[in-house]
């Protein structure tokens, strides 16, 4: 079912157009070899990839620091491996995460093809909880940054999804009206509670394979975007 009306698409970044999973798994494997750490690469993603899932919310709701998060994560995963690691080195690898994170740039199956069909007919914008420095550098290198009109960043707007603030903000740079807007995401608190506790009509990229509520609209694909759009 075609949505009435629309002329902007807002997007989140990680997990729905830039495939972090993937990308950060070759961060790590690379970080890893620079700094002699001596863990099997699959079973600390096994780890750490839900202790991930866990700062971020509690980044998003304000309850823990970029620092807290950058240090925490790492380090609850390797005592989770029952490894030792001295905490100069985790700062170290907080460090070289951020800077060679940006060097893998695949993106989610579809990425280009849903944007290249998209960007005929709307205006497409980025909303995004990622730190500052590094969203722009995965969109420029993987070579995205073209089909986009905005991006708003949480650290702009000094909160994050779902906070009503950053998509108020959004709609503000983007010159949008909510009723002319639809936002797109895989986080289900994030972007789409989000979006739709302020009037903006969302679109679930079940990214995850989660169990959503029946009247949300959900795809599994990017390109299944194009029934609704």
């Amino acid at each position: 079912m075609k949505l009435n009306n629309i002329k902007h698409v807002f997007f989140d970044l990680d997990h729905t157009l830039w495939d972090f999973d993937r990308n950060s798994e070759l961060t790590f494997q690379k970080i890893f070899e620079l700094n002699e750490v001596g863990v099997e690469i699959k079973k600390f993603i096994e780890i750490y990839s839900p202790i991930n899932l866990q700062y971020w919310k509690l980044y998003r709701e304000e309850k823990i620091s970029k620092e807290d998060l950058r240090y925490r994560r790492l380090k609850d995963a390797f005592d989770g491996l029952n490894h030792n690691i001295h905490d100069d080195t985790i700062d170290k690898l907080s460090v070289d995460y951020i800077e060679f994170l940006t060097t893998y740039n695949h993106l989610l199956d579809g990425t280009v093809d849903i944007l290249k069909y998209l960007s005929k007919d709307y205006q497409l914008h980025i909303i995004t909880n990622g730190f500052e420095e590094a969203q722009l550098r995965k969109m420029t290198n993987s070579q995205i940054t073209s089909y986009f009109k905005t991006i708003t960043n949480s650290e702009m707007v000094g909160v994050k999804k779902p906070n009503p603030k950053i998509f108020e903000f959004a709609l503000e740079k983007a010159e949008a009206n909510k009723e002319e807007s639809v936002m797109i995401g895989d986080n289900f608190e994030a972007d789409i509670e989000g979006a739709l506790n302020v009037g903006i009509d969302a679109i679930f990229y079940n990214y995850h394979l989660d169990s959503p509520r029946e009247e949300i609209k959900t795809v599994h694909s990017l390109l299944e975007i194009k029934q609704y759009l």
